[in-house]
């Protein structure tokens, strides 16, 4: 961010905005579970209404890479918001939602997964409490209707 500033457009969900680093756990139908470490990062610059998002994980046994993935989140005055998402495994999603910057929420669902030859939607909801995040992920497939695929909680750093 450029010193404490934040564009007008970024400021209802600036409650998002910095590090983040907690512990998650994943699951599906068809994959065994599995934990992880992850960190998130939500970074502005006071010139553009956009919000840089990315994320990492890694296994909490060795700290060795899992998964990441990058993107931009676009707030709406309305309360709508619209974001996108590269995966480091090729997926990308387009998602719209809403966000309640009182209750501190956001909830998402995809309009689009691309290069994907078996995730077919995908939901995020995240929900902040004081400087605590806990995120909840869905997931379908071409034989699995949506379901809970992840779920993590964060504190920020």
């Amino acid at each position: 961010m450029d010193g404490d500033s934040v564009h007008p457009g970024v400021a209802p969900l600036s409650f998002l905005l910095g590090r983040w680093r907690g512990e998650g756990e994943g699951g599906f139908p068809t994959i065994n579970s599995f934990k992880y470490g992850e960190e998130l990062t939500f970074s502005h610059s006071a010139h553009k209404p956009v919000i840089a998002y990315s994320q990492k994980t890694w296994k909490l046994g060795s700290g060795e890479p899992m998964h990441s993935e990058s993107g931009y989140w676009r707030p709406k005055p309305n309360g709508a918001i619209e974001v996108v998402i590269a995966q480091s495994t090729g997926l990308v999603e387009v998602q719209k939602g809403t966000f309640d910057a009182g209750n501190k929420v956001v909830k998402l669902r995809s309009e689009l997964v691309g290069n994907a030859s078996k995730v077919r939607d995908i939901s995020r909801v995240f929900n902040v409490v004081d400087a605590e995040m806990s995120y909840v992920v869905e997931m379908a497939t071409n034989l699995v209707s949506l379901q809970p695929h992840l779920k993590a909680f964060l504190k920020k750093l």
